[in-house]
């Protein structure tokens, strides 16, 4: 999920278990079975980030996907992972950064957040993921400069 802020700015978060500096990402996550593609972007963005206010603004019309290079797959489960095939929302966070806490699931995923401009977000993301990055903010870029508040 690409989750926004009134000021337009895009919610980072540091992955504590990647080597920096390109160690920050979009919230993502998996769908679980019989589970809706908007109902399992809130869900994890919830187990992520701990937000649950947010609305949408949009989603992808296409699914988008990167493969993990072999330095990437840590574990044994992860060696099976090839990569990541991914719908994208853009979604409008209402509530108040108070309101973030990375450690709302037992295994959390980020260890910092920031709140970031949106053309300096492919300065921090993992080379990787540039190209899906890349495709994802230009996708959301006039919904997010649309709804700046003023």
């Amino acid at each position: 999920m690409v989750l926004v802020n009134p000021r337009g700015e895009v919610w980072l978060g540091r992955r504590g278990d990647a080597p920096g500096p390109r160690n920050w990402q979009f919230p993502q996550g998996g769908v679980d079975p019989g589970e809706g593609l908007l109902a399992a972007a809130l869900r994890e963005l919830r187990e992520e980030t701990g937000a649950v206010s947010a609305s949408l603004m949009g989603q992808t019309s296409q699914w988008m996907a990167y493969a993990f290079p072999p330095a990437h797959r840590r574990g044994a489960d992860a060696e099976a992972w090839i990569g990541q095939r991914q719908i994208w929302f853009a979604l409008r966070f209402t509530g108040r950064d108070e309101e973030f806490d990375l450690r709302a699931d037992r295994h959390p995923e980020f260890d910092a957040w920031r709140w970031s401009a949106l053309d300096e977000v492919m300065d921090h993301v993992v080379e990787f993921k540039q190209s899906t990055y890349a495709a994802v903010i230009s996708a959301f870029r006039p919904l997010i400069e649309g709804s700046i508040a003023a």
